[in-house]
Order: structure tokens, then sequence, then C-alpha cells
């Protein structure tokens, strides 16, 4: 009896060790692995480039539906594929920063889609400085010192 139950207990580890060996490294579902969560504009001048974007691949084995994106506010606008990304393919979230408002910003941006945790959170952050103001005493056109004889 002794040597049927050290059978049995070795078959149930065995197959329990392979079991846990088959599905390591795979994922089931749609995965979303971003080259980074964060977007760092840095230090732009007012009404610079407001266009930033987030690169991901879709990591897991079924297509990846992202089904909706909102901004922490209304000066944080993101723009997702609608159309599913399927398993191996990379795409893009853009997102628009209001660059008028001058001083330092940190913003998200929440995703809903169908991955596991139906969420991901991205964030943009940085500094909008004052622009330059145009140095006073220059003419805004230069005269026409060129003009033709006998004007």
């Amino acid at each position: 009896m002794k040597k049927i139950f050290t059978l049995l207990f070795m078959v149930a580890l065995i197959s329990n060790v392979s079991f846990a060996q088959d599905t390591e490294g795979t994922t089931d579902g749609p995965v979303m692995k971003f080259e980074s969560m964060t977007v760092d504009y840095g230090t732009i001048e007012q009404n610079s480039d407001p266009l930033r974007s987030f690169l991901f691949t879709n990591t897991g084995n079924e297509p990846l539906q992202i089904t909706h994106a909102k901004g922490s506010c209304g000066c944080t606008v993101p723009e997702y594929p609608k159309e599913p990304i399927m398993p191996g393919e990379q795409a893009k979230i853009n997102v628009r920063y209001d660059t008028k408002r001058i001083g330092k910003f940190v913003k998200s941006v929440t995703l809903t889609t169908n991955t596991t945790s139906g969420k991901e959170k991205l964030t943009i952050k940085g500094e909008v400085l004052k622009k330059a103001a145009e140095p006073s005493g220059l003419p805004v056109e230069a005269p026409n010192v060129f003009s033709p004889a006998g004007n």
C-alpha cells in the first residue's frame, strides 16, 4: 500500500511540475507592453508642438481592443486605435496637451481595454514656459530701399 501511495504522489508531483513548465512564459489574452508608461515633454515654450505618443506592443496571444481613453482634464486629449491590435503588433496612443497653459504639469490618460486588468494608466509631464517676448524697437517690416527709380 505504501508503494502505491508513493507512486501516486510521484505521478501527481511530476504532472504538477510539467504543467507549470508548460504554461510558464505564456499569457492568455491580450497584454499591452509599453516602451514607457510616462512621456516627459521636458521644458517647452508656450504654444509648442502639443503631440506626443506612447508606443506599445500586444505581447499577449489574443487581439487587444481599446474601447475608451480619457484624459485627466480637458487639457489632455488622447487618440487611440479603434481597430483590434493583433498579437505581436505595435500601435500607439497619441496625446495632445494644451501647451498654451504655462507652468509645470503632470496629467494622466486612462485606457479601458480588454486586458486582464481592464485599465491602463499613462502619464505625461513637463513644464511650459512663457514664450519669449519679441525685442522692442525693431521694425515689423523693413522699409523697401530698393524701389524702382522714378517712384
